[in-house]
């Protein structure tokens, strides 16, 4: 019997846009500090499943929960636990890194002093404290992508969604990111992410394939 806390769960969670299933009936279990894999070709509903576990989305049928919260009645709660990294990474281009950081440590409601101190926590986790002062548009792909991570994990929530977050960059630069998702994981927090890269599957503990 698995005696791990349980991070998210669904159960046959669908969503429908008019007569087009998009999510068809989807039931998986992730643990507490596990990196999940849901892999899928582009279309199969990947970004679907993650806007739904986000509560941005509200499913048509099905049970669903993440970090304790309801899909249907807690998902404000449930945006207040979580961390979300978009395929686009929502960074702000006429901004620094530091003031990228400081931006979103706003967002969050977090003091000035817990804003200093998870900055400087993050940019030595995420190796940017050389380009701190850099202005996030001329920064490479790769580094644009660890801002957008540590963006997401600056409120410390217990579950990081991830959506194909090493989509454009280069082999190296993918490999550099998974390192930083094994330490986040290590940190007991529980990461979902979606790849459409078959390679990455094995990056995973587990891993669930969506079928177009």
């Amino acid at each position: 019997m698995n005696s791990q806390p349980v991070s998210v769960q669904t159960e046959g969670l669908t969503r429908r846009f008019g007569k087009f299933t998009a999510v068809d009936r989807v039931s998986i279990t992730v643990n507490q500090g596990e990196i999940f894999g849901f892999l899928g070709a582009n279309g199969a509903g990947k970004t679907t499943m993650i806007r739904m576990l986000c509560g941005l989305l509200k499913p048509s049928e099905g049970k669903g929960s993440v970090a304790g919260f309801d899909v249907y009645r807690q998902s404000e709660e449930i945006k207040k636990h979580i961390g979300y990294m978009s395929q686009k990474f929502s960074l702000y281009d006429d901004l620094t890194i530091t003031e990228n950081i400081e931006f979103y440590g706003g967002i969050y409601g977090l003091s000035r002093e817990a804003i200093r101190h998870r900055r400087e926590q993050l940019l030595e986790q995420t190796g940017l404290q050389d380009a701190s002062r850099k202005m996030t548009r001329d920064l490479p792909l790769g580094f644009k992508q660890r801002l957008a991570l540590g963006c997401a994990l600056l409120h410390d929530p217990p579950v990081i969604f991830l959506d194909e977050p090493t989509s454009g960059v280069d082999p190296e630069a993918r490999r550099s990111f998974w390192d930083l998702i094994y330490q986040t994981a290590d940190n007991g927090k529980t990461v979902f992410v979606t790849t459409h890269f078959m390679d990455e599957a094995e990056y995973c503990h587990r891993v669930s394939i969506m079928r177009a």
